[in-house]
C-alpha cells in the first residue's frame, strides 16, 4: 500500500488544502482544523447546515495566520490572533476555549454566509480530549469532529462508485473529496480498512491507532467545489454499508507518540498488534 494523497482543512468545514507532505502532531496534521466558524452562541457552524462554507478557500500563511478567499469577495488576510480574552465555543459535545479572530474576519464571514457568524482559533490544541471509549486519556484533537485524522481507501471509493453505476443513479461517480479525508491510501482491497480496526497502521515512519469506523452524514452529498447538494453517496451507503444505524466509509486514526512527517508515496503497512 502507498499513501496516495494528503489533505488538511485549515478552517473546519471550509475548502481543503491538498498537500504533498504534512507533519503529524498529537492532535492531527499540522494546520488541520485549528480555525472554526461559530454562531452568536459559540456553537460550531459546519457544512451540515451551511454548505456554502466549502466555497471559502483558506490559505495558511507562514506566520500562522490565514488568507480567506471566496468568489465575489475581496481576499482577507487574518493574522494569528493575539493573546487575549478567550471565548467558549462548542464542537459537538465539547466546550473548548478559543481565541476570537477579530471583527474583520467576523464581518467577512458574515457577508459570505449571509448570517452573523464569527471566527475563532484554537491557540492551545491540547484543550480537547478524544472520546475516552476509543482513546487514551492523553489523546487530543483540534476542531475535527472527534478524532485527529480520517483515512479513506481508494479501492473502497471505486467499489462504491461501481454500486452507483449499477443503481443507475445520475449523480455518480462521486470524488473522494466528498468524504473530506486527511489521508487516502491506494493498493489495498476494497473495504480492507474494516479489518484494520483495533490495529496500528504505519505511514512512512509514523504509526497510528485505528480507533473506529467513520459514520457519514449529509456533508458527503455536498459538491466540495460548488456547495451544491444531492442525495448520493448516502443512498448507496445505506444500501450496502449500514451498520448499527451508521453509514460507514473510512476509518478514524489517532497518532502514536512517535511523530514525524508523512509524504505522498510513503509506504503504508498494517502492524500485527495494537
Amino acid at each position: 500500500m502507498r499513501l496516495m494523497s494528503i489533505h488538511t482543512y485549515p478552517v473546519k468545514s471550509c475548502h481543503r488544502v491538498d498537500q504533498q507532505t504534512a507533519t503529524v502532531q498529537p492532535w492531527g496534521l499540522a494546520g488541520d482544523r485549528r480555525w472554526l466558524v461559530v454562531d452568536g452562541s459559540g456553537d460550531q457552524v459546519t457544512q451540515r447546515e451551511a454548505p456554502v462554507l466549502t466555497r471559502i478557500r483558506p490559505e495558511p500563511a507562514p506566520d500562522g495566520g490565514i488568507t480567506l478567499r471566496s468568489a465575489g469577495a475581496a481576499d482577507l488576510e487574518v493574522p494569528p490572533p493575539p493573546t487575549g480574552p478567550l471565548r467558549e465555543v462548542t464542537v459537538w459535545a465539547s466546550t473548548v476555549k478559543a481565541t476570537p479572530a477579530g471583527a474583520a474576519a467576523d464581518a467577512w464571514l458574515s457577508t459570505v454566509l449571509d448570517r452573523p457568524v464569527g471566527l475563532v482559533w484554537l491557540d492551545d490544541p491540547t484543550r480537547r480530549g478524544v472520546d475516552p471509549a476509543y482513546a487514551d486519556p492523553a489523546d487530543r484533537v483540534g476542531f475535527a469532529d472527534g478524532f485527529p485524522l480520517l483515512l479513506t481507501n481508494q479501492a473502497s471509493l471505486d467499489a462504491l462508485n461501481g454500486w452507483l453505476l449499477e443503481s443507475g443513479s445520475p449523480e455518480g461517480p462521486v470524488p473522494m473529496t466528498r468524504f473530506r479525508p486527511n489521508v487516502v491510501v491506494a493498493g489495498a482491497e476494497a473495504w480492507a480498512e474494516d479489518s484494520w480496526l483495533g490495529h496500528r497502521l504505519r505511514i512512512g515512519s509514523v504509526t497510528f491507532r485505528v480507533a473506529k469506523p467513520c459514520g457519514r452524514c449529509v456533508v458527503t452529498t455536498t459538491d466540495q467545489e460548488t456547495g451544491e447538494r444531492g442525495g448520493e453517496p448516502l443512498t448507496v451507503l445505506a444500501r450496502y454499508r449500514s451498520f448499527d444505524q451508521k453509514l460507514l466509509f473510512g476509518v478514524l486514526l489517532i497518532p502514536d507518540a512517535r511523530l514525524d512527517g508523512i509524504r505522498v508515496g510513503d509506504p503504508v503497512a498494517v502492524l500485527p498488534d495494537r
